[in-house]
């Protein structure tokens, strides 16, 4: 039909208008150095044939040279003395006899080109040709054209100038690209470097406070923080003024940045993130620049939260010695860290969270009053925590529906948060390593036991004294810990290599807040089971030991050096948490009482535990030979050939759900001699 209706492409072609726009390629600096590259490589190859302007030339000998001179054919005659060359440039009307050719193949000035051997052999034959009359031009010499390298060393130090200033301020900016938009960067080393994260950003958290798990008074404490920014008007109005910083403390894994995380994730208000190690940099100066610049930018923001995580890194104690030779620019990092926090000036809306683990070696300038308000301690999980921390780990694994999270929670005490995640992903790897569908006990155990005693060598060679030696070893920590009230409960003992040790014992310890000096003097009792074993009944000793006693002389140091439990030094604490000191706060003398005691409290429970031993012989062999045969026992085979326990502690009443028996039994007497 004539009167169809076009469909209207304009739209189209504007859109394709603007993608080919989109499509042109973006101005780089690497267009200039390509661009004069070529050049210099033009100049450099080209140089010779621009000069010679297109006309012929041939290459002779100097014989065919000196014939060409002596017929007449000679216009001009030019030597190199530098190259040992000579060009006799042809007359016009000889230039086909030369060449075969007319002037417009050859040019108006063709030339051929010898070497000659000397100057002076040349001027000789050149005299003697104007004398003849064979030759009528002039002899001329000059030296080689060297213009392109008198061009490049004249430029190549100006450009190697330019070029270390673009990298150096590539390398201070961060940025690798090459466009101009890092040309400032080297005026930029003084600005900080924190992290902003708001909401609706492109760098928003997204992790809340239901994904920190356990630590509820650590959370609940952080909460407040977050509803101090949010309705300040809630605290104000009673006279109370926000804090003014808060300070995490707790061993490494316990969730102290994932707390701040779930801050950034959950405030309406801008939060900034950065590392202590951040401010310091091999510059002086630059570490107190970051530091007003961060909280410049705060200020502009406020009410904000400024996070620094590692903050030891930055708030280290000042060095009270002068010959000491501290860094002067971490101190004056700190004096300013110290100033903006709590100095003339008004920081308004501004809340400061920092995380450390090494809260003991930070300077008292910094946890006073007013600067770091609040002390959050994030401990290691207790029982309940770790099941709630296991919930959140467990939700994206699959996992068998006969899984107790119960056991898991008890079988890991003393794990922090990225120890149960590494639990987890440890499980669901041992699991697809076996083609399983879906992660079971037997995995979870499993890979507590890989990180606990590391992996197994099923493929060491032991000989059968050497694994009898072991299983005795093994034996006597299992006899001496099932007889005595205090010492941990046995979960699993074990003589397969696993990692640098040659056999392992699972033990299930109690979690207490406080320790007795019965429970520590069973519990080194217990170690010393081992070495106790080996002697007994083998007749001599091994360095499988090692580690034992290594544990044993730290308690024992401990006990009487700083918690004073021991009858010769009573009552006493020789702790010193003074970094910067070396010298003991006690005399030599105290010393050697010191040392003194350590070793009659550890031969004490040496003897102790030979004779626990003797009194169960019987229990200790069938144990020992069980675990020859078997390599691996459980608490059921210790409790079939030693009886039920007498004691249940309260883990163990957690683990089997029955309470703690009453029972006149005691435990052999807390003896040190």
């Amino acid at each position: 039909m004539a009167d169809q209706i076009q469909p209207n492409n304009s739209g189209t072609q504007n859109n394709a208008n603007r993608g080919s726009k989109n499509k042109m390629p973006r101005f780089n600096l690497t267009w200039i150095y390509v661009v004069i590259a070529l050049a210099l490589g033009y100049l450099f190859f080209a140089g010779g044939d621009m000069q010679q302007g297109g006309t012929a030339s041939k290459k002779v000998t100097y014989t065919v040279f000196k014939q060409y001179v002596e017929q007449g054919y000679a216009n001009k005659i030019v030597a190199n003395k530098d190259e040992g060359s000579v060009r006799m440039y042809v007359k016009p009307e000889h230039i086909r006899d030369v060449f075969q050719q007319g002037v417009e193949q050859t040019g108006k000035q063709p030339f051929v080109q010898a070497e000659f051997p000397s100057a002076d052999k040349l001027d000789e034959f050149i005299e003697s040709q104007h004398e003849l009359g064979n030759f009528q031009g002039e002899l001329s010499y000059k030296r080689s054209d060297d213009t392109f390298m008198q061009v490049f060393w004249n430029l190549f130090p100006l450009l190697f100038i330019v070029a270390v200033w673009i990298f150096i301020m590539r390398r201070m900016s961060g940025s690798g690209g090459g466009n101009f938009g890092g040309m400032g960067g080297i005026f930029n080393v003084g600005r900080s470097r924190a992290k902003l994260v708001e909401k609706g950003g492109e760098n928003e958290s997204k992790v809340t406070f239901k994904d920190v798990a356990g630590q509820a008074s650590a959370k609940q404490e952080v909460q407040e923080i977050v509803e101090f920014l949010k309705n300040p008007n809630k605290f104000t109005d009673l006279g109370g003024k926000i804090p003014k910083g808060a300070l995490l403390v707790g061993p490494p894994g316990t969730g102290k940045t994932l707390l701040a995380k779930a801050v950034a994730g959950e405030a309406d208000v801008p939060f900034f993130s950065m590392s202590g190690s951040d401010f310091v940099e091999m510059f002086v100066g630059v570490g107190a620049s970051r530091v007003r610049d961060l909280f410049r930018q705060a200020k502009e923001k406020a009410p904000c939260i400024i996070f620094i995580d590692e903050i030891d890194a930055v708030g280290r104690a000042r060095s009270r010695n002068a010959m000491m030779g501290g860094n002067d620019e971490r101190e004056s990092t700190l004096n300013q860290l110290l100033t903006e926090m709590d100095g003339f000036g008004t920081n308004s809306g501004v809340i400061i969270m920092a995380a450390t683990n090494r809260a003991d070696i930070l300077d008292k300038a910094l946890l006073r009053a007013g600067r770091f308000d609040r002390q959050i301690h994030v401990d290691l999980p207790d029982l309940n925590e770790r099941k709630a921390v296991f919930k959140v780990h467990l939700k994206p694994i699959k996992v068998d529906s006969s899984l107790d999270i119960d056991l898991l929670a008890r079988q890991t005490p003393g794990f922090s948060g990225a120890d149960i995640a590494n639990v987890c992903n440890e499980a669901a790897l041992i699991a697809a390593r076996h083609g399983k569908q879906a992660v079971t006990k037997d995995d979870f155990l499993a890979a507590v036991d890989r990180i606990v005693g590391g992996l197994e060598k099923k493929t060491k060679v032991m000989t059968e004294d050497e694994k009898r030696t072991i299983a005795l070893h093994e034996a006597g920590h299992a006899t001496i810990s099932w007889n005595l009230r205090y010492a941990n409960p046995l979960i699993k003992v074990t003589i397969v290599p696993r990692g640098r040790a040659l056999g392992a014992a699972w033990y299930l310890p109690e979690e207490r807040q406080i320790t007795t000096r019965e429970q520590m003097l069973d519990e080194m009792c217990a170690t010393l089971g081992g070495r106790a074993a080996e002697e007994l009944f083998t007749g001599h000793i091994s360095s499988g030991a090692m580690n034992d006693l290594e544990r044993v002389t730290k308690q024992a140091y401990g006990m009487i050096a700083y918690m004073g439990m021991s009858d010769a030094l009573p009552n006493l604490c020789y702790y010193n948490n003074d970094e910067y000191s070396w010298q003991r706060p006690y005399s030599e003398a105290t010393a050697e009482l010191i040392d003194e005691e350590v070793k009659r409290m550890i031969a004490g429970q040496y003897e102790r535990a030979k004779r626990l031993l003797l009194e169960k012989q019987e229990g200790h062999k069938a144990l020992a030979d069980l675990l020859v045969e078997r390599e691996v026992i459980y608490a059921e085979d210790v409790e079939k050939i030693f009886g039920k326990r007498p004691w249940v502690s309260r883990t163990e009443e957690l683990l089997t759900g029955q309470p703690e028996e009453k029972t006149e039994e005691q435990s052999t007497e807390n003896t040190e001699s």
